[in-house]
């Protein structure tokens, strides 16, 4: 079982990612560099936080013509699981791998803090060990956090399951009052209609630690490792 964490100039969250993959769960991860063409030999990508190419034009939209993400849309044609957290998500939608586009958020401001997720749909291979509606507590880190997408996609992905964590508040109620960039439906993660790609606004590998303050976000990378040993148990 082997973990690709992918590094563009600019990010900033890859060894957060690598820690909560190696450091925490003990799993075999190795750091895959923006020119690398191949990925041949990875279980799970996972693109990291931060600022990608300096987020210039808008966040996402440069790194997406990175060699690597030729090889991350095959990859993931092909079943793999493509995890993106916050410009990691950002890139998977302007790669057109996650439906919408995430905007700056509502009041211009960067949104650094603690926040409060539900998870929609624990029957992803990122969720399987959370339960439906389980309310998570993790940390966000952004300035174009607001997801955003038409209302017929919007409706086509609800009926799908596609929408997999919103904003609540601590007890799990979706109320405006919850939502920290102004997210239609206070949207805080998706997954394409094949439910292997899955892009968050919320940082799940700096919620794995008690010392850093607190664990609900571990359980993405249990989901993890639950679905790849799975498979292979299955063959």
């Amino acid at each position: 079982m082997k973990f690709g964490v992918v590094v563009f100039p600019g990010s900033n969250c890859d060894l957060d990612a690598y820690e909560a993959l190696r450091g925490v769960t003990g799993r075999d991860t190795e750091y895959i560099w923006h020119e690398t063409a191949s990925i041949e030999g990875f279980d799970c990508i996972l693109l990291p936080g931060g600022f990608s190419y300096g987020d210039y034009l808008r966040a996402g939209a440069i790194a997406r013509f990175s060699p690597v993400m030729q090889a991350v849309r095959g990859f993931a044609k092909s079943g793999g699981l493509v995890l993106g957290i916050c410009n990691g998500f950002q890139i998977l939608c302007e790669a057109g791998l996650l439906p919408g586009a995430l905007l700056r958020n509502r009041d211009l401001k960067f949104h650094c803090e603690w926040v409060h997720v539900r998870v929609e749909n624990n029957r992803t291979p990122f969720t399987n060990r959370y339960g439906q509606g389980q309310v998570l507590r993790i940390p966000i880190a952004h300035g174009e956090g607001r997801y955003h997408a038409d209302p017929e996609t919007l409706a086509r992905m609800e009926e799908r399951g596609q929408v997999v964590f919103r904003y609540c508040t601590e007890y799990g109620e979706v109320v405006p009052e919850a939502n920290p960039n102004g997210s239609v439906g206070n949207i805080a993660g998706v997954c394409n209609e094949r439910g292997n790609v899955l892009g968050l606004m919320p940082h799940p590998e700096r919620a794995v630690e008690g010392l850093v303050g607190g664990t609900d976000g571990r359980g993405f990378f249990e989901s993890l490792i639950e679905t790849l040993s799975t498979a292979r148990a299955r063959g």
